[in-house]
């Protein structure tokens, strides 16, 4: 409308980094990890019951470990994070003016003149000493904070849904399908939600859909090959 100034909004994806990771590496191991645990026990020409048994506990280990592992890793970050906090704490309160000259020259090197600079840094460090230097000389930012509870649990709950779908895959096959058909059908559903999974990820993070979707494919693929060779040499040779 005339006289009116449209508010300007923009979309940024960079606040959905930590969960989006979690989420998306979660789902994609769950998939390929247990499709390739299922196929491996197939491919040496074991019971479907074998097969359902290996997929189900293959699905609850790997919940479990992506969790503890998530929970682990983000806690170190998040353990450094503090660290580097308290110090910053300590060094604004023993030597503001130092902390003042070293925001100044943070912002004379991205492009303003130093009068601009020195005022720019007194009125933040009057206003919020330690998130102008978390955010200006540490590059920390609230939104991208480590939250390993988030992590871990968005991480296992991935995990459990991508394994999920090869579990119920192997459970429909028929009773008295061969192994092949077990192979094949299991490899097919993986990677057509891997390709699923790459493009949706892609979206939600603002990336090419094909580059993502290609990479999950080709690692997928791969591992399911691989997977499918150790499991026939070795049921060949247990027999």
């Amino acid at each position: 409308m005339a006289g009116r100034t449209a508010s300007h909004r923009e979309t940024h994806r960079h606040e959905r980094v930590g969960w989006l990771r979690a989420g998306v590496l979660g789902a994609n191991d769950g998939i390929v990890s247990t499709a390739s645990l299922m196929i491996a026990v197939a491919a040496s020409d074991a019971s479907r019951g074998a097969i359902l048994v290996a997929g189900i506990a293959g699905l609850v280990a790997g919940a479990a470990s992506m969790a503890l592992g998530e929970y682990v890793s983000v806690s170190s970050q998040r353990d450094t994070e503090r660290a580097d906090i308290a110090r910053e704490t300590l060094e604004i309160e023993a030597s503001p003016e130092h902390e003042l000259e070293e925001l100044t020259e943070i912002y004379v090197a991205r492009g303003l003149r130093r009068e601009t600079a020195e005022e720019v840094a007194s009125q933040l460090m009057a206003a919020d000493p330690i998130g102008a230097h978390l955010r200006d000389e540490l590059g920390i930012f609230e939104h991208t904070r480590a939250r390993p509870t988030q992590a871990s649990v968005v991480s296992a709950f991935a995990f459990a849904v991508g394994s999920g779908v090869p579990v119920l895959v192997m459970a429909l096959i028929g009773k008295d399908a061969t192994a092949a058909t077990r192979i094949v059908t299991s490899a097919v559903v993986a990677l057509l939600m891997l390709i699923t999974l790459g493009a949706l990820g892609a979206k939600l993070g603002g990336a090419k859909p094909t580059r993502a979707a290609t990479r999950v494919v080709v690692g997928g693929a791969l591992a399911m090959a691989a997977s499918a060779l150790v499991g026939s040499l070795l049921g060949t040779a247990v027999s």
